[in-house]
């Protein structure tokens, strides 16, 4: 029965990574495979002879433990993106979008790029991608030159996502489970996302000479009755609801779940408020009831048909396994990560981090001293802000850059902009791959330096 959960993962996975081949959603065969997964496992209770020391009971209670921690995850994310979705219903990002005025073509790239960097890092880096690349058709009329940039944004929300708590499914993963703190991931993993920018920016920079011809660069239409100092205003609540989230778990230790959907509903009276005092105007397509009518379930279904399958693996003790092997075979925490961020560039990095987090869990600082020192001196890398929860963080994050298909950002702008995988793979990818190890090098000297 192990052997063919093994198997059926494997070819789940391969369903999800070869979704347009197949022509079929990756959020269907991601939910196929997390619910006959736990089937299985339950056939295998119930025979009474794979899994001896288990019954219903406890599989049921497990299915009830895992959907608490999964929940969590799946209700940030639907917060969240509801804040990005009100913000963007609304044209508030037209009001970062119309402030860019030079037409040098390498200083526009680092503009961009620099932008891109820091907003993926408060939003996330799917929604600034696409914020980014419709912003790109009013600055750049050249094709070619587009998938430059598009392809540089890409790499810029990979590397602005993993620094952030909030900036990338997989760091919300990380961040919701408690493996690593806002400061502890913000501090050690800033410079290195830095380096896996600069880096590839630098290079490509060369490829762009001259400025961009003159085009229409008049700000976003106006938008059911919304003033641009109403658009400012949503885009500093819709900001700030995010960015406070980490301050209200410091606060409150309360999941940061509450916190988002806290400030979602404080945003969402703020929205009826702003409405009902236009009384000539109904705004009923752009109130928040409507609004969630726009969020990406298949996204959030997705997350939990991939996380349910990683948890079979977890409860079966595949992972564990695993884990056991690269232990005695690896026993590196560098190599292991850096082995998952490639792996990262060609299939999604959500089951990647959740099948870490599951072969490796949190370890209590109090057991170290009571573990030899070979063994605590290894541990200590699996603790809350350990070595490997950091280094996962940014490997998981940036790895994605190195194929065109390896992150969400790669995938939206490559259809967007109808980049071609060969052509990303021939002029962007080493670019990324240089890009990667540059700042895991930075990383591996701030252990060096700084945590020793």
């Amino acid at each position: 029965m192990l052997t063919a959960i093994v198997v059926v993962f494997i070819l789940g996975y391969m369903a999800i990574a070869l979704e347009h081949p197949l022509k079929t959603d990756k959020t269907a065969s991601a939910l196929l495979l997390g619910m006959l997964l736990w089937t299985m496992y339950a056939v295998g209770v119930l025979s009474g002879d794979i899994f001896p020391d288990r019954n219903m009971d406890l599989l049921n209670g497990s299915i009830i433990e895992h959907m608490g921690d999964i929940s969590e995850i799946l209700f940030f994310l639907i917060g969240a993106m509801t804040v990005v979705e009100l913000v963007d219903v609304h044209g508030g990002f037209s009001v970062i979008t119309d402030k860019i005025t030079t037409r040098k073509k390498r200083r526009l790239l680092w503009l961009l790029c620099f932008v891109t960097f820091f907003m993926s890092s408060v939003l996330d880096n799917l929604t600034t991608s696409i914020v980014m690349v419709m912003l790109l058709r009013k600055l750049i009329s050249s094709q070619k030159e587009r998938w430059i940039f598009g392809s540089m944004i890409v790499i810029a929300a990979n590397s602005g996502g993993a620094w952030s708590p909030i900036g990338d499914i997989t760091t919300i993963m990380l961040w919701v489970r408690g493996n690593v703190t806002t400061e502890g991931i913000m501090t050690r993993v800033f410079l290195p996302s830095i380096a896996s920018m600069v880096v590839p920016l630098l290079l490509i920079s060369y490829k762009l000479k001259g400025e961009e011809e003159q085009k229409n660069r008049d700000g976003e239409a106006e938008k059911a009755c919304v003033k641009k100092g109403d658009r400012t205003r949503l885009l500093i609540f819709g900001v700030l609801a995010l960015v406070l989230v980490p301050v209200f778990k410091a606060f409150t230790h309360l999941p940061p779940f509450i916190g988002v959907l806290f400030f979602l509903s404080l945003l969402w009276i703020y929205m009826d408020y702003f409405y009902n005092r236009k009384k000539s105007v109904d705004g009923s397509e752009h109130r928040l009831p409507s609004i969630l009518r726009r969020i990406d379930m298949p996204t959030i279904l997705f997350f939990l048909g991939i996380l349910m399958a990683v948890a079979v693996l977890q409860e079966t003790g595949i992972l564990g396994s695993v884990a056991k092997y690269l232990d005695e075979h690896v026993h590196n925490v560098y190599v292991i990560n850096l082995v998952l961020g490639f792996l990262s560039s060609v299939v999604d990095n959500v089951p990647l981090v959740a099948a870490a987090m599951g072969m490796y869990p949190l370890v209590d600082p109090a057991t170290l001293a009571s573990l030899p020192a070979a063994e605590a001196a290894y541990a200590v890398n699996f603790v809350q802000d350990g070595v490997f929860w950091e280094f996962l963080s940014y490997c998981a994050g940036v790895g994605g850059s190195m194929l065109i298909i390896g992150s969400a950002a790669g995938v939206v702008v490559m259809g967007l902009e109808k980049i071609n995988f060969i052509w990303y793979f021939k002029n962007v990818s080493l670019l990324a791959l240089l890009g990667y190890l540059a700042g895991a090098a930075v990383y591996v000297a701030e252990v060096a330096l700084f945590m020793h």
